[in-house]
């Protein structure tokens, strides 16, 4: 059941309007008026607006580096388990409304994910537990492999809202999506290769279905972060919005499609006919991963943590945007100490 307070997007509510009750006659006709649901204390904050059936779900990392932490990974799990069970539909104030977009987001200023938890990383390959660092990929794909199938409902558009850095498995994320927004100073891309790792979560299977193997495979082992008008150039972002205007995008976006949803849906579900994404490689990969990770070496680790310092530094920044000198780039992150 959705929490029983109201939450207007773009501005205070109307003059009138009773929180905690109904107040409108049809919240159909309520355009972006959004409820928000969910465990307060959750990482992962969710809202929902009836009026265009659109779910919004958004990053919210309570401790440090805006990363998959465990903590992070189990709320989102939950979140999605639950829409899962509900047929991918939502209950608000005893009404159900079908969810057809869901559109993921970050609450945190210039950052939308940094991808693994690499300080757990350093720990767990230090002390060689395979058991615990393959749980925690595990974890991942139980995250991302329902998001590849539409959260198995043939009517719901997976949308990626991308402000600020979405590197590792927040690229990943992004790329699960049936259509990716992001705006132009954002950064992306896979910075594994620089700590002579590969992105193992999806990154493969997801990227070689966007623009190919071949392709795929330079961009991982260029360990190259891009901006979201180079991945728009690369084909790999769907539409490019101005720095601020991520959301209007989006919604404009819903606003434009609405009339051909059906038709799009399906389209987006015959990928899956074409080119697969089964459970099956996703674990495959994932035991390739964990078997890679093992194997690093005191001087991999050493540059991993130098990431982890980098990631504090940037999370430490008091600019909404980061500065060029704080851009985790890999010419960057290979000088850092």
């Amino acid at each position: 059941m959705v929490s029983p307070f109201w939450v207007q997007a773009t501005k205070p509510p109307p003059e009138g309007l009773i929180f905690g009750e109904m107040a409108m006659s049809n919240m159909n006709d309520a355009m972006g008026l959004c409820v928000r649901y969910g465990k307060a204390e959750s990482q992962y904050q969710t809202e929902f607006e009836p009026a265009t059936g659109t779910l919004w779900g958004y990053f919210n990392p309570s401790d440090g580096t805006p990363c998959y932490s465990l903590g992070l990974l189990n709320d989102i799990l939950e979140h999605d388990r639950q829409l899962m069970a509900n047929r991918c539909r939502v209950d608000v104030n005893g009404m159900q409304f079908p969810v057809h977009n869901y559109v993921t987001a970050s609450r945190i200023p210039g950052v939308f994910n940094v991808g693994g938890d690499l300080a757990l990383f350093v720990m767990l390959i230090k002390a060689q537990d395979r058991g615990a660092l393959s749980n925690y990929a595990k974890l991942c794909i139980d995250n991302i492999y329902p998001r590849t199938q539409a959260f198995f409902s043939p009517t719901l558009t997976k949308i990626a809202l991308v402000q600020g850095d979405a590197l590792g498995g927040g690229f990943e994320c992004a790329l699960a999506s049936d259509v990716i927004v992001a705006e132009e100073s954002a950064q992306m891309g896979m910075p594994e290769i620089l700590f002579n790792l590969f992105p193992g979560m999806g990154a493969c299977s997801l990227l070689a279905r966007r623009i190919g193997i071949r392709a795929a495979e330079e961009l991982i082992l260029s360990g190259k972060i891009l901006s979201g008008a180079e991945m728009h150039k690369l084909g790999i972002v769907d539409v490019l919005a101005t720095d601020g205007q991520g959301e209007t995008a989006v919604r404009n976006w819903i606003a434009k499609n609405a009339k051909r949803r059906n038709g799009l849906q399906a389209v987006h579900r015959a990928r899956q006919f074409i080119h697969p994404i089964t459970r099956q490689e996703l674990d495959g990969i994932v035991d390739l991963w964990v078997d890679a990770a093992l194997r690093l070496g005191e001087r991999d680790l050493k540059m991993m943590q130098r990431l982890v310092r980098a990631q504090v530094r940037r999370m430490e920044a008091t600019l909404p945007v980061p500065a060029p000198s704080m851009q985790l780039r890999p010419e960057a992150l290979a000088a850092a100490g």
